[in-house]
């Protein structure tokens, strides 16, 4: 909310156009179009400046989703060695190696207001400042303390990257740069475990690696990337005016509502990661989940943070299936590939799924919001049954689950997105990485619990293991799926009741009738 007319959704005001009407009626706090002042910008300022958001879109985003992944197990022996742990210690070190996303999700909210208070490009510039000190630093870690530091750093750096990013993206008031932005946001959830294992990958013959420390920081190049597109989007955008309406107390009460259950979870997350049962690990993120639906359902109350097709809501189940799915699956291909003597993970089948996120998302700019979004989740759904009937055996195996689940999370995060005010695509997102955490934390609990029942003694009785309990997880994935898309549904439909109702004439509104007499 702001002391402005009400926030228009990305896509209703282009380039000087008028608004397009809403496929469906919604408050009108929330959808009303907005009068804005002329910008004076001409038709190549316009494009250069959708250049500027676009090269954010490809590169600050994917750079700061590449921090969640942590590949470090891979590189166990060789870090205990040099770091002179014992096998006590290397709980502490996988520990330390894995507080980037629960630092990630703790920032995003407190980013999120400081995106709506202040320019978001200094914002955007100060967490790209924070990642690259995270990434440079990598060449220092010579403790476990150290480790856990570094890592942190780099998720306080992503989390504050990727509030920002949206909101320069949503500054453009463009309906195909704000479907880009999601689907880069899925492909990204899906592509980083894959690149992260193709950095670090298992040594063969338990060999020693060349450097351990580049588990810490996968893909640097990518993060200079992204410096350099934050660095060139002044130039870019030009001096024209700001062109979203300032934020008001309510809509940063609406923001900072996740920090708080956020952080419990983070904090309890990390506690339980090493320390505790896999039962009681599951207890944890099984609580999470549906305080995480309850906030998003809180929220779709508010005009503010809720949104005609239930953003948030889409944002817990893109956060919950696309990395959790896929990077557990990254994994066992990977494991896969190295028991048959292959050259480390195929990459493909995961960029395919992320070229279908992108498909997706820039398809629900075509396709109607009210069907997009369950028929993405249907998508999503179906690529978790699918991957019930495949297994990770073979290089195109996992393109059976991938692709919908690719296609799917674009297509419905997208559509959600259209009709969103940024204050209800930001709340959203300050829901989407706990959704992420809790879904690993899940999976990794049923992956290590099915270990400790069975107890294999060979790799391919291990690798039976952790199989199963990723299909146990697939199982919880699709009835978290179908019950999310049945949420989704009723924000839609109640939405839909409450425009007819405010649109409806009221008794005394009716003109009047020939009288007798």
């Amino acid at each position: 909310m702001s002391s402005h007319a009400p926030e228009n959704p990305p896509g209703a005001l282009a380039a000087g156009r008028p608004a397009e009407p809403l496929e469906s009626p919604a408050e009108p706090l929330e959808c009303s179009a907005e009068l804005l002042e002329p910008t004076g910008e001409g038709p190549t300022r316009h494009r250069l400046a959708a250049l500027g958001a676009l090269l954010l879109t490809f590169t600050a985003l994917p750079a700061a989703v590449l921090v969640v992944p942590d590949a470090s197990v891979n590189v166990v022996p060789a870090a205990a060695s040099a770091l002179g742990l014992g096998d006590a210690e290397i709980p502490g070190l996988l520990r330390a190696t894995g507080l980037s996303l629960p630092a990630l999700l703790v920032t995003v909210p407190l980013a999120a207001v400081a995106a709506r208070r202040f320019p978001a490009w200094a914002v955007l510039l100060t967490g790209m400042s924070i990642l690259m000190a995270g990434v440079s630093a990598v060449r220092f870690a010579q403790s476990v303390p150290l480790v856990g530091t570094i890592r942190a750093v780099q998720g306080a750096g992503a989390g504050i990257v990727l509030p920002a990013t949206l909101v320069l993206v949503w500054e453009r008031r463009d309906r195909a740069l704000s479907a880009a932005w999601a689907g880069a946001l899925a492909g990204s959830l899906i592509l980083a475990m894959p690149l992260a294992l193709k950095a670090v990958p298992m040594p063969p013959g338990g060999a020693a690696v060349r450097d351990w420390r580049v588990a810490l920081a996968p893909c640097p190049l990518l993060a200079v990337a992204a410096a350099g597109a934050v660095l060139a989007h002044p130039l870019l955008r030009g001096r024209g005016p700001w062109r979203l309406p300032a934020s008001r107390h309510t809509e940063r009460g609406q923001l900072l509502l996740p920090f708080v259950p956020a952080a419990g979870f983070a904090f309890l997350a990390v506690i339980a990661a090493h320390g505790w049962s896999p039962g009681a690990r599951l207890l944890v993120a099984g609580l999470a989940l549906p305080a995480l639906v309850g906030l998003a359902l809180t929220g779709a109350r508010d005009a503010t943070a809720g949104s005609p097709f239930g953003c948030a809501v889409v944002m817990i189940a893109t956060g919950l299936l696309c990395y959790p799915v896929a990077g557990p699956l990254a994994g066992l291909t990977a494991a896969d590939a190295r028991m048959t003597g292959a050259a480390g993970i195929p990459l493909l089948p995961f960029a395919v799924a992320a070229a279908a996120a992108l498909a997706g998302a820039l398809a629900a700019t075509r396709a109607g919001a009210r069907g997009a979004v369950p028929a993405g989740h249907l998508l999503m759904l179906a690529a978790v049954l699918a991957g019930l009937a495949t297994d990770a055996h073979g290089r195109w195996a996992p393109l059976a689950a991938l692709v919908p689940l690719g296609a799917g999370a674009g297509l419905a995060l997208a559509a959600s997105l259209r009709d969103a005010g940024v204050g209800a695509a930001l709340f959203g997102l300050s829901l989407c990485f706990p959704a992420v955490l809790a879904g690993q934390l899940l999976v990794l609990s049923l992956q290590a619990a099915r270990l400790q029942r069975l107890r294999p003694a060979t790799g391919a009785q291990q690798m039976y293991a952790l199989l199963e309990g990723y299909r146990i997880w697939l199982i919880v994935a699709g009835a978290a799926a179908a019950l999310l898309a049945g949420a989704a549904a009723r924000l839609c439909a109640a939405r839909a009741r409450t425009a007819r109702s405010a649109a409806a004439p009221l008794p005394g509104d009716a003109a009047p009738g020939p009288r007798a007499g």
